[in-house]
């Protein structure tokens, strides 16, 4: 694989670096604290989102350090102490971090990933975590919506020269991936990261000679067993799907070949894909797939298959690879929890006036509730950190904000979602392969009811806090009220 690893130290806002000068002036710097990575609402309107970005986290963490340009630059700055430039030339990270692994189906108010550590290693990491969990959760949430609208028939991303630059194509590809697309036309994303690139030709190809046959022949000839032609340089019906057919007769056929291709980019899709169709059927290429891109989304591409359009597969670009209808994820990284000298742990609260944004204290974890006959997430259940769900017992559970609305659960499994990354700075995590990690993305929308899945008002997953986070979460709200 190839390494594209880089010092990304500085990709940071100033701030973390004038609170850690901050922390270290005041004493503060080695207290440890606890902070949540979470997001507020699911893109577009839906009813879930696809956590991915961890392994990008973990080489960020791993390659973690202040180089000699590095401190000479905050110098340069004439704001901060030498005896703290002196603590960055031998930083590195000691912490503790827990994850959603990648793939995982999540929701908003959860933890998607919680950092322990001292204080100014905790700040510092802020801005590159939430930078990939929301590039790259956005952009695989996409891809799975994508996906479901197609019904089983392959997608291709499109969209690099659409991206906002070159991380946002490599990784967008990566994690669009990750969400249910087939391929990506992003050819170092499969170089490095393994997502299978493809691709034919564009228009300029047929334009660059004297005629569209001569195009479709040469192409046939030199790449027999990869030939999609691309149909819609002039005239669709006058000239493309005929010439593509006389090519395919006169090149591959003799070859033995019958697996082949034409693209559509432009024009009413539904209506000529049915007519290259049975043009196509007509002269017994019944095997050539008909691959369509231009502009398309998963409303579009699910109006095509409603509008019966003979669609094998659909190339999408910008739509995708930016989240267009949608471009952002809106993860935060909020302090939770500090840690008293004697182990401690002491819950802070952020109130606001908007109730959204009153966050949830102390340090915890998520469970998944699923019930035992049907394989199904019923609910999760965000609790203290020390608290074990005894899966043989029954469970009440009840929304956090009407809590009235109580559910008792008894034929159900409880599975903790955040599963420990670092200990002490170490990585004890063991990364999944990209194969594995899509996998895992596959069996998690198996393993949610249809009614979540949903695009149009879908329904409303529960994400409860257990009675005692709850308790303690409101008993803080008290405390700031009345003082």
């Amino acid at each position: 694989m190839k390494d594209i690893s880089r010092n990304l130290t500085m990709l940071c806002d100033f701030y973390e670096l004038t609170m850690s000068n901050g922390y270290f002036k005041t004493g503060l710097k080695d207290r440890i604290v606890y902070f949540d990575v979470f997001y507020r609402k699911n893109p577009d309107q839906g009813g879930f989102a696809v956590v991915a970005g961890l392994e990008q986290i973990v080489e960020y963490i791993q390659n973690l350090h202040f180089d000699e340009d590095d401190i000479n630059y905050l110098r340069s700055k004439n704001l901060f102490d030498e005896d703290f430039l002196a603590y960055l030339a031998d930083f590195s990270f000691t912490g503790d971090i827990w994850a959603v692994p990648e793939g995982t189906y999540v929701f908003p108010g959860e933890p998607l990933m919680i950092v322990r550590a001292p204080a100014i290693q905790a700040q510092f990491i802020e801005t590159y975590v939430l930078m990939v969990i929301n590039h790259e959760s956005l952009i695989a949430t996409k891809a799975s919506r994508l996906t479901r609208a197609a019904k089983g028939r392959a997608i291709s991303e499109f969209g690099s020269r659409r991206a906002q630059g070159a991380d946002a194509a490599i990784l967008g590809a990566r994690a669009a991936y990750i969400g249910g697309v087939n391929a990506t036309a992003c050819t170092i994303s499969d170089e490095v990261y393994g997502v299978p690139a493809s691709g034919t030709m564009a228009h300029a190809w047929v334009q660059m000679f004297d005629d569209e046959y001569t195009a479709f022949k040469t192409y046939c000839e030199l790449y027999p067993t990869n030939a999609t032609l691309l149909i819609d340089t002039y005239n669709v019906m006058e000239s493309g799907v005929p010439n593509a057919i006389r090519a395919f007769e006169e090149v591959l056929k003799p070859m033995g070949i019958t697996k082949c291709g034409v693209r559509l980019d432009s024009g009413d899709i539904a209506y000529l894909s049915k007519k290259v169709r049975k043009a196509l059927d007509e002269a017994g290429w019944f095997d050539c797939k008909i691959i369509v891109s231009n502009s398309l989304d998963e409303y579009i591409i699910r109006e095509l298959i409603r509008q019966g359009a003979a669609v094998d597969a659909f190339g999408v670009g910008e739509r995708l690879i930016t989240a267009k209808s949608d471009p952002v994820f809106g993860g935060v990284y909020k302090l939770c929890a500090v840690e008293d000298p004697d182990g401690t742990i002491v819950p802070r609260i952020k109130i606001s006036e908007n109730v959204g944004k009153i966050t949830t204290p102390h340090f915890k974890k998520v469970y998944r509730l699923r019930g035992r006959d049907t394989g199904k997430a019923e609910a999760d259940l965000i609790c203290l950190y020390d608290e074990v769900i005894d899966d043989t017992q029954p469970i009440e559970i009840f929304d956090p904000i009407n809590t009235w609305k109580r559910k008792t659960l008894t034929n159900y499994t409880a599975t903790e979602l955040l599963v420990p990354i670092f200990k002490e700075g170490k990585l004890i995590y063991d990364l999944p392969s990209l194969e594995d990690i899509r996998r895992h993305c596959q069996d998690e929308r198996e393993g949610m009811w249809e009614e979540v899945r949903r695009f149009t008002n879908p329904h409303d997953y529960y994400v409860d806090l257990s009675q005692k986070l709850w308790d303690i979460k409101h008993s803080l709200l008290n405390k700031r009220n009345k003082g």
